[in-house]
């Protein structure tokens, strides 16, 4: 297999995660397709990168086809690092995510609440193969209540000091240019148009 291939599968159910990277491949001749049916691997890896092979590898057995994995996550200082990998399952809903977040960082005051959004992106063969990975960080605080209608997840109580606005409140298109996954993204295309893992 070589490595300048132009289809890969992306390891997610996630429709909005899925519609951000093909946003970002519009414009190259990489096409990636959306995992069809039931797909839930079991994350038991203890990084973010190791739950992104293991998303990647199934994808790739499933349609032998090389195939994107990504996990990402919020990680909070003031929490010791919650929830990372848990982030997703930290709540049953985005709602309700956000107001446990909040509620945890209650008595935080707003110089201490310093968090990150991590991505790990991995691609992996169907043999099982790690052809590439990437971790990449977004840097920000934890607000002190949700503002903004855009983006997902905890994107709404994310603030960027520098922007003076939550994630929520940007464009995709502001996003994609700092956030964690686009930074990731921005790697993992350089690496598939060029074929080396610089």
């Amino acid at each position: 297999m070589t490595k300048n291939f132009t289809e890969l599968v992306f390891a997610t159910m996630n429709k909005n995660k899925l519609s951000e990277v093909q946003k970002m491949l519009e414009n190259s001749d990489i096409k990636v397709y959306g995992i069809e049916g039931d797909f839930n691997p079991e994350e038991t890896g203890a990084t973010f990168e190791e739950n992104a092979f293991i998303k990647a590898f199934e994808a790739a057995k499933i349609t032998n086809l090389p195939a994107l994995g990504d996990d990402s996550g919020l990680v909070v200082d003031a929490l010791d690092g919650r929830p990372g990998v848990y982030s997703s399952r930290y709540e049953q809903t985005d709602e309700k995510r956000n107001n446990k977040l909040l509620r945890e960082l209650e008595n935080v005051e707003p110089g201490d609440r310093s968090a990150r959004f991590v991505c790990s992106m991995v691609i992996a063969s169907p043999d099982g193969k790690k052809l590439f990975s990437t971790t990449e960080t977004c840097e920000g605080e934890i607000a002190l209540f949700p503002s903004g209608r855009h983006g997902f997840g905890y994107d709404p109580v994310f603030y960027l000091p520098e922007k003076n606005a939550t994630m929520a409140e940007l464009t995709m298109e502001e996003k994609n240019k700092i956030s964690h996954r686009g930074k990731a993204l921005g790697k993992t295309v350089k690496w598939l148009v060029s074929g080396r893992n610089s």
